[in-house]
This record gives structure tokens, C-alpha cells and sequence, in this order.
């Protein structure tokens, strides 16, 4: 069974109530690429906050992760 991705885009200051739901890819990040159309990371500075993930496997517990934009290379 697939699991429902939930992305909740956060770049605005009023959070859109809308869901996002993403199915049939293998991971939150992967699920807020497709959802917002930019590359996301598990960590960063605050003010790079662009969404919140849920997915819940069955028999389990809702999960949440936040990602982050992902930062420009430095050369």
C-alpha cells in the first residue's frame, strides 16, 4: 500500500488550509519536491522553513517532518 503524503506549504504568512496530498513517491522530501516544485532538505536556518510534511504507515503514528529550502552551492 502507498503511503499519502500531507504537505503543508508554509512559505506564506497565512498557512493555505488547502492540503497538498502527494502519493506514489518514497519520501517527504521527495513529496514537497513534487508538491512545490523546489529541492528541500531535513535542516536549516528558520527563515528557510518552506514546509511541513505528514504521512502516516499503518499501525503507526502520524509522522511530521519540516523541511528547509535548499541552500545555494558556495564557490
Amino acid at each position: 500500500m502507498a503511503i499519502t503524503y500531507r504537505v503543508i506549504d508554509v512559505r506564506e504568512t497565512l498557512i493555505d488550509p488547502l492540503d497538498i496530498l502527494i502519493e506514489g513517491v518514497r519520501s517527504p522530501e521527495e513529496a514537497a519536491r513534487q508538491a512545490l516544485g523546489i529541492d528541500v532538505v531535513r535542516s536549516g536556518a528558520k527563515q528557510n522553513l518552506v514546509a511541513r510534511v505528514y504521512w502516516q504507515s499503518v499501525g503507526q503514528p502520524v509522522n511530521m517532518v519540516r523541511l528547509y529550502k535548499k541552500p545555494e552551492a558556495q564557490f
